[in-house]
Formats: structure tokens, sequence, C-alpha cells
């Protein structure tokens, strides 16, 4: 060992230190960890087991990082335990459903007693000891239950904690900050801001009473048990973005911290791996955004013990409402309750939907060529391949900009459109992107649906997607819709469009592309009352379901660069699904009517080349 790493740990060994402490960190010296490694090795694991750090060692060799003193950032939350708990992460789930993410669902339900502060690695188990030592001396005045009144403004809503049982809250902090900062030479501010738990913070406004709703089904007298829990985060990724691998060839990569968009080509971007530390490139359409209390690491916690003074009573004495219904009803209960209250005020819905699978998005751009004979005849190369391309008055060339669905998209199509039917969902219009591969997805939905030549296609060509994502700079010539029906696909031939073809505008701005999809919407939303319990079906691109299905809601629109990103994330068969809230004048986005369609990849098989090969 150095002589400055000896020097240094002396300090933490004439200090008082835990056994579990001094138990691990002992057989990492003996192992030939450098003192100073083998400590960042316990506290990045949260000092639970020689095995956990170790692991983290080995993981992090390549780490650029690994020798700068870097200390991690603590804090000291009060977090639920129980049942009450239980409804906090189903309120959570629901509010996130119905309502979209906000900044409250980055952390998990708590109260802040300290907010976040340094602390050196050697000094880091002097928490502990600081932790357990004013718990215990809080342990018989900690208040039984804690009253939690329910607090609302346009971009907060939470449950503020009685004046009475914030004082001894904020006095506990208090007494953790005074004997950490002395004990632990670090500066540790208490939380003394009036004392509350976050359900939802950043919201979009017209959110408001939905998420009051939802919280109202919250009981806050339900059994409780408080936990005072340590935990920390690494500080040179406070403000990055926290990614996760969406697709098992990149568990590898764990959690990533996003660090900037790479230059290296559209898709790709520069993250910092949580697991290993290396620095590197990682596709951004293969992750998902995780959340930023997700790579935060728990330390110690101490559990006030108060069952003896609350639950007692609690038993003998159940809260029960005038109509002899207990108050404490499970919280999935009464979010069932509320939305079955929410769908009574439902009218219409809109099902979105991007189209199935295109042969080029298999075969690629030169899909045209490669089943093409020597005398411009179709035949099939493959059978992903359609059996048949409809007939066009001009060149095939055309499909070239304008692609069919593959044979697995068609089958895809249909089996949405089964699904929907097993669901009893009726449409009652269907609209359509002028693009070939749209109508056809829009025409097999309808015949899994079984209502072919009973609800016919309306095209609208406005549904087209941006224009400046046409590789070929230039509108691509679609087949008309006299061309449509004498392919046999069930089209609406007195419909006129509201924005013609003529309209459309090669690599249109953003802007435009925006304004055109909520002027498209508003559009099919007039032109179609309500009719029974119908659905509007409409089928369209990637870049549909967001530009429809917020405009819709009354959500601003994405930057273009997100926006971009965004698409690149849906499927063949993404669905948004938009229902409206005739009482309060709005559409809401809910869960769609039936669940995704996942599958794997099916790469083109040699058998020469494969089998005999030697």
């Amino acid at each position: 060992m150095a002589v400055a790493e000896a020097q240094l740990y002396s300090k933490v060994s004439n200090k008082p230190r835990g056994r579990g402490t001094s138990a691990l960190l002992e057989p990492l010296l003996a192992k030939g960890f450098p003192a100073h490694l083998a400590q960042k090795a316990l506290v990045a694991t949260g000092q639970k087991t020689v095995e956990d750090a170790v692991k983290w060692l080995h993981s992090h060799c390549n780490d650029p990082s690994l020798d700068d003193p870097i200390p991690q950032e603590y804090a000291l939350y009060l977090c639920p335990r129980g049942r009450l708990h239980s409804c906090l992460q189903d309120f959570w789930r629901e509010s996130k459903r119905q309502c979209g993410k906000n900044r409250a669902h980055e952390v998990f339900p708590h109260i802040t007693l300290c907010d976040f502060f340094t602390c050196e690695d050697q000094k880091v188990e002097l928490l502990y000891d600081v932790l357990k030592k004013v718990g215990d001396s809080f342990s018989q005045i900690f208040p039984p239950s804690i009253f939690l009144t329910l607090h609302a403004s346009p971009s907060y809503l939470g449950f503020f904690i009685d004046d009475s049982q914030a004082n001894v809250l904020k006095d506990f902090a208090v007494a953790f900050s005074t004997e950490a900062s002395a004990l632990a030479d670090c500066h540790v501010k208490p939380s003394l801001k009036q004392f509350h738990l976050t359900l939802a913070h950043r919201f979009y406004p017209h959110h408001l009473k939905t998420l009051e709703q939802l919280a109202k089904c919250i009981n806050p007298g339900e059994p409780c048990q408080w936990v005072a829990a340590l935990y920390s985060r690494d500080m040179r990724f406070v403000h990055y973005q926290v990614l996760e691998p969406d697709l098992f060839h990149l568990l590898s990569l764990s959690f990533s911290y996003l660090q900037q968009q790479s230059e290296a080509g559209e898709g790709w971007v520069i993250g910092t791996s949580h697991r290993t530390g290396c620095r590197g490139f990682l596709p951004e359409n293969y992750t998902e955004r995780a959340l930023e209390s997700d790579t935060w690491v728990k330390h110690r916690e101490y559990v006030f013990d108060t069952a003896s003074r609350s639950f007692t009573k609690t038993e003998k004495q159940p809260n029960v409402k005038p109509n002899g219904e207990a108050h404490n009803l499970s919280m999935s209960r009464s979010v069932t309750n509320v939305v079955s209250l929410q769908n009574a005020a439902l009218r219409r819905g809109v099902l979105v939907m991007s189209h199935g699978e295109r042969v080029d998005q298999v075969f690629g751009k030169s899909w045209l060529q490669q089943c093409l004979t020597a005398d411009g005849k179709y035949y099939r190369a493959d059978l992903n391949f359609p059996p048949s391309l409809p007939r066009q008055k001009d060149s095939m060339k055309q499909f070239e900009c304008d692609p069919p669905l593959s044979c697995c998209g068609i089958f895809q199509s249909r089996l949405i459109g089964e699904a929907l039917l097993d669901q009893e969902v009726t449409v009652s219009y269907v609209y359509s992107s002028p693009a070939l591969r749209c109508v056809q997805t829009a025409q097999h939905v309808l015949q899994g649906l079984k209502l072919n030549q009973k609800v016919r296609i309306r095209v609208e060509p406005g549904l087209f997607e941006w224009t400046k994502w046409e590789a070929s700079r230039a509108i691509p010539k679609f087949m008309t819709v006299a061309e449509l029906v004498e392919a046999s696909y069930d089209i609406d031939t007195s419909y006129r469009g509201n924005f013609p073809l003529s309209s459309l505008v090669p690599s249109e701005s953003y802007e435009d592309y925006v304004s055109r999809s909520s002027a498209v919407i508003k559009h099919i939303i007039s032109a179609c009352p309500c009719k029974g319990r119908g659905a509007i079906l409409i089928v369209g691109h990637g870049s549909s379901l967001a530009s429809l299905t917020r405009a819709l809601t009354g959500l601003p629109s994405r930057d273009s660069r997100d926006f971009a990103q965004m698409v690149q994330k849906i499927p063949a068969l993404g669905m948004c699904f938009c229902e409206e809230q005739k009482e309060e004048n709005k559409w809401q986005m809910v869960n769609p009517p039936v669940k995704t369609l996942t599958h794997g990849a099916n790469a083109a098989f040699n058998w020469r080349n494969t089998i005999m090969e030697d």
C-alpha cells in the first residue's frame, strides 16, 4: 500500500466504524486492490458485500475516471412503506398512463429531509453511524402516523405535512445534518421548506383535473411505516438523461448516461455506461428513457417502529363511512371507479395506427430490381414479397417511391383487425394516407374486423408523412382512386380530401408539417359526427402517431430533433388511442384497445452456403 494511501486510511481506521464496513474493506485490501479503489467500489455498491465490490471493480477496469477522486452525492429521504406506498405506486402508474410522464415520475415517493450533499468515500460509513444514532434518539417521539393534506396548483400536486408533525421531521433533519457535518466533515443542509410528498410536478395544466381525481382516490390514512433512507448518485451525471436498452443484444450496456448527440450518424448518441464507466456510441433508437433514480444506490435506512403506537388503534377502530363501506379502499379499485366514471362521459374514439411492414424495409431500396424479370414482369423472389402488385397505368418504377406491404405486413394488419374484433371494437370511419402501404394496411385491418365492403376507406392526402423525409425529394406518384378501386380496394369514391395532392410540397418545413397535421385531424373530427360507439380509424405513418394525437389532445408539438428520434422507435402497426371527454370538451390519450404486436427478425437463408459450406 502506498504511503499516501496508508496515511489517508489511517484517519478512517481511528474513527468509530461499523463492524460490517471493516469486514468488507479488509478482504478487498487482501486481494491486492488499492485502498482508494476498494473504498470507491464499496461506496458505489452501497457497502453491501465484498462480492458486489469486486464485481464492480472488474466491470470498471477500463473506466477512464476510475482513479478520479470524485465523491458521490448523498440525500436523506423519508419514504413510506406498506399500503400507503402501494397506493402511491398505483397513482404513479395510472397518472403516467393517463397523462404521460411528469417530473415526479423520475423519483420514487418520498419526503426530502436533507437534499444532496457530497461526502468523501472514506467517511461515508460515518454517515451510517449518524443515521442510526439520530434515529434512535427520535424513535420515541416520531409521529405514530403522519397526516397528509392534498394541495394542488397549476404545475404541482402533492401532500403537505401537518405543521406539528413537520416540526418533528425538521428537528430530525437538523439533528442529522449537524451530526453528519461535524463527524463526517461534510456540508449537509436540512430541508427547511414546507415538508411535502410530491405526486405530480411540471405537468400540462389541462391534466390537473384528471390528476386531482386520481389523487383523491388515495387514502392518506392507510397504514404506513416510515423509513429514513440514505441514497447516493454519481454527481458527474446529475443533469444527463438516463437511458436503458430495450433489446436483448444491448443488455450489456445496462443504464447509460446520454452526454451528447453524435454527428457520426442519425440515431447514434455518445454516452457513458453506468455498469462499466466506459464512454462511446450507442444506438438511441434501441434505448428507452429510464428514471433518474434507477441509477441511485441505497446505502442504509432507519425504520421508525411505531406499530405499537399506531396499529392497535387502527385495528380496533376502522374508519367506516356512513353507508358502511370501509374508507380504506385499495387504490386499484378506486382508480377503476374513477376510470369507469370517465368512460361514461366518452363519446368518440380515434385510433391512429402506423402502416404494416413495407417491402423496402426488409429488402432495401432496390427491392423492385430483385423481383423483375428481364422483360420487366414481376415475380416473387422471396415469400415475403407480395404475390402480385396492383396495376398502374404508368411504369412499375412508381412502386419504388410508393412501396407496398410485405406479406408479413399484410399478416400483421389482418392480425390487428382480428384482435380489434375480439375486443368488440367497432369502427365507423376509416381514413388513410394516400401511400399504398397505408391503404393496404387499412384494407386488411377491415378484413380482420369483417368490415370490408361495409366501411369504406377515405383517402386523405393530408395524412401523408413529413415530405422532408422523402428520399427522392419529390412527392411520390400515388395510385389514383380509380386505380385503387380497380385493384379491389374498398375506397370511398365520394370523399374529397381536405388537402389535395397538389398541396403537398416537397421538403416542407417541420412547422408546415405540424400545421398540416393539426388541420387534418380537426377536419376529420368535424366530418365524423358521433355514430354510436364506433371509433375513427386513421392509418398513417410513424410520424402520424405524434403529430395527430398531440394536436388532438392540445399538447404542444415536439422539437423537430426529438420528433425525428421518437419516430425511429415506432414499429409497424404502432397505435395510439384518444378518447373524447365531451363534458370537458377535450380529448385524452389512453391505452389502445389491443396489445402491441412484437416479433423478431428472420434473415434470408441460403441452405447451400450455410449447410454445405465446409
